[in-house]
């Protein structure tokens, strides 16, 4: 409640006070002004800020009815709005506000005196006479020629230039100049230019002058003077603002426009101080006419292209000397420069660095993507776009087994390989790879460096030998006897070439192994040997027909316990022959007999193939019962010979190995098998009947020798005997 109270307080403790009154204006007007109307008198002081209300001017009786004085609400001038006769009343006293509609003032009020300045236009009301005496005189007001003032003069200032005269006395002389110029006129009429003149800022001037009285009325119409300045060779050319480069593409013809100087002179035009003439200064004009890169037109100052060729990249700065006075000597000049770039075309083909590749050697297994070889070529175009190349393979390549691959922008290409060689189909591929531009190409065609020569060879590859396992694992108890067969080492392939197999790192001499049939024994007792150790050997086996060509294997011996008893009695089993490929018959395989001086020598028995990863692999053993096993091919085909199948045959902590010889043949339709046939007894062999003729041959050959000899001999003791001593055949 205190806080609203003093609220109220602050606001009408000043709407209470008395405001300060602005301070009183005063006007003075004069009487009958025959200028124009409204004339502002002078500006009211009213608020800044955009109030709304409307100005009320007061005061004398009828000052606001006859709307004799007004405010403009734009700028604030208190305004009369026609001519005011001091005879009528002298003086006005006015009051201006700022009034709302529901006349509570907003400011004010401001007083304002408007004094009307008395002029003389009122009679004395008395006559007089007057005798007056004309004389006629020469009018010396004329008319003056046109001056014609040099720009630049340069004089002692002022520079008297004209002469006007007016016939009375009691004169004075006005002076105006349009345009604006410095130019003067004394009391004797005497004109003047007072400071020096520019043709080019001002070419020429009006003068107008006034002969006036002392209240400054004129005597006359106003005589007029023109003023002429005249041109000198005070302005060198201009020239053009440097723009940018000018782009030529190489290989223009001669005539080809480059550009075209126009220099600007602000001396008179038409006259020798603007007449422009142009001259190359750089580069130097060359003798003779071919030598030059440019041509210039003296008086057009167009530039074009000489006969010398000029290079793509290029950067030229020409330099034009212009000159007025046509060149003659005296006058101004100025040098201008335009820049000028080369720009290349694309009139270069791309070109391989080498044309001619070194055979390149491929194996026939190598993979696909493989890398040849790489090429590499170059453009002398200078603008990228112009660079970017293409590839093909143009010829040689015809099955498609070669391939190109490059970045757009690289000037190197790879050739890969695409598919798969053969030694047997193609030993050799000759290779035609281009290059072209991507671009459209200017001028001659590709040359003979746009196509390269790439051969392949390829190299036959013989594989080398593949065993039917990576690594070979046996379990041999340390009392195996010598010669006792561990495993077989087979190639994966049976139709593969022949193997040579041997042993290495067999520190300890107690494996061996045959070279032809890769069966592995041992060669002597396993002295030394203790249960649990491992024995590691490598197998190496050798192409037949290609020694260079081997592989090899590991082969880890288990060494197990000694048996705790002699090996008992086998059964024998029959010589059996099985099918190849696979029939639906075995073998059976029987325990060890039964001996009752020996414990544990009968049933029921385990039976199990050798831990040859080949037998196990080649054969499949069932058990028909507690002493009988049945023995079948694995596979479906297994290599027609003799086999020895390893079979451990276990009872309690007992184990047996027995061998189980097993013929695999081919067999007929009836399952009977069918053998090679040996050589008979008594038959000779092919080296032998070979021997045989051929020493027949050579003892028939003999035999002839002796005969034709002794034919000989006789003959040539016949003819060295003496004529006389041949007895003489007598005739019947």
């Amino acid at each position: 409640m205190v806080a609203a109270w003093l609220w109220l307080l602050c606001f009408l403790v000043p709407q209470a006070l008395p405001r300060a009154q602005p301070a009183e204006l005063y006007v003075e007007v004069p009487e009958n002004y025959g200028g124009n109307f409204p004339l502002y008198l002078t500006k009211l002081l009213l608020p800044r800020e955009e109030t709304e209300g409307q100005i009320v001017v007061s005061g004398d009786a009828g000052v606001a009815g006859e709307g004799l004085f007004a405010v403009d609400p734009e700028s604030g001038f208190l305004l009369v709005t026609r001519a005011l006769d001091r005879e009528e009343q002298a003086e006005y006293q006015l009051q201006v506000t700022l009034e709302t509609e529901n006349r509570r003032v907003l400011w004010g009020p401001q007083p304002v005196r408007v004094r009307v300045k008395d002029e003389n236009d009122q009679a004395s009301g008395h006559q007089a006479t007057a005798t007056i005496d004309v004389s006629i005189v020469e009018n010396t007001w004329v008319p003056l020629d046109p001056v014609h003032l040099a720009e630049n003069l340069q004089v002692p200032y002022p520079h008297h230039i004209a002469q006007v005269h007016w016939n009375g006395g009691d004169v004075h002389y006005h002076l105006e100049s349009q345009p604006q110029g410095p130019f003067d006129v004394d009391t004797e009429g005497k004109l003047y230019v007072t400071q020096e003149l520019d043709r080019e800022a001002q070419a020429e001037y009006l003068l107008q002058v006034w002969a006036q009285n002392t209240h400054s009325e004129d005597y006359a119409a106003p005589l007029e003077l023109q003023v002429v300045v005249t041109d000198e060779n005070d302005n060198a050319p201009i020239c053009p603002p440097r723009g940018p480069s000018v782009s030529i593409p190489e290989l223009s013809p001669p005539g080809t426009k480059v550009a075209k100087i126009s220099a600007e002179d602000a001396d008179a035009p038409s006259s020798p101080n603007s007449h422009v003439v142009y001259q190359l200064l750089s580069p130097e004009p060359e003798e003779p006419a071919e030598l030059r890169a440019f041509e210039l037109d003296s008086t057009s100052g167009s530039v074009t292209l000489g006969a010398a060729q000029l290079q793509a990249g290029q950067n030229i700065l020409l330099q034009v000397l212009a000159m007025d006075l046509g060149g003659t000597d005296g006058g101004l000049s100025s040098t201008c420069e335009i820049p000028v770039t080369i720009t290349d075309i694309n009139d270069h083909a791309p070109e391989f660095t080498t044309s001619q590749i070194e055979p390149v050697s491929l194996p026939e297994d190598a993979e696909p993507g493989t890398l040849v070889t790489t090429l590499t070529a170059t453009d002398a175009d200078l603008e990228p776009a112009f660079r970017l190349m293409d590839f093909a393979i143009e010829a040689g390549d015809e099955e498609g087994t070669f391939s190109l691959d490059w970045e757009p922008d690289s000037a190197h290409v790879q050739l890969r390989l695409l598919k798969n060689l053969s030694y047997e189909a193609a030993p050799s591929h000759k290779l035609v790879v281009v290059v072209r531009n991507v671009e459209e190409l200017v001028g001659p065609g590709p040359g003979p460096g746009a196509t390269a020569t790439v051969t392949v060879l390829v190299e036959r590859v013989v594989p080398p030998p593949q065993l039917d396992r990576e690594s070979y694992e046996a379990s041999v108890p340390i009392s195996t006897p010598a010669g006792s067969l561990l495993l077989t080492v087979q190639p994966s392939d049976p139709l593969s070439s022949p193997l040579r197999f041997s042993l290495v790192n067999d520190s300890e001499g107690w494996l061996c192994i045959k070279e032809i049939s890769g069966e592995v024994h041992t060669a002597r007792p396993l002295q030394g040997a203790q249960p649990g150790d491992m024995y590691t050997v490598l197998i190496e086996a050798q192409d037949a027909d290609e020694p260079t060509l081997s592989t090899s294997a590991t082969l880890v011996i288990h060494f197990l316990k000694a048996l705790p008893a002699p090996t008992p009695t086998l059964a024998p089993v029959p010589s059996r022959h099985l099918c190849t490929p696979r029939q639906d018959h075995g073998v059976v395989v029987s325990g060890p007999r039964e001996d009752p001086d020996r414990a544990g020598g009968h049933g029921p028995f385990s039976f199990a193939l050798g831990p040859n990863p080949t037998v196990q692999r080649d054969w499949r053993l069932r058990a028909l019962n507690g002493s009988h096993a049945y023995l079948t091919l694995g596979l479906h085909w297994v290599e027609p010979r003799e086999h020895v199948v390893p079979i451990a045959v276990s009872h309690n902590d007992q184990i047996w190995q027995i061998q189980v010889r097993v013929i695999v043949c081919r067999c007929n339709v009836e399952g009977q098998c069918m053998r090679k046939v040996g050589r008979m007894k008594g038959m000779p062999t092919k080296l032998s009947a070979v021997g045989i003729l051929v020493g027949t041959l050579i003892a028939i050959g003999i035999f002839l020798i002796l005969i034709f000899t002794h034919l000989t001999l006789a003959r040539k003791k016949d003819l060295d005997q003496p004529v006389d001593s041949v007895p003489l055949k007598v005739a019947v």
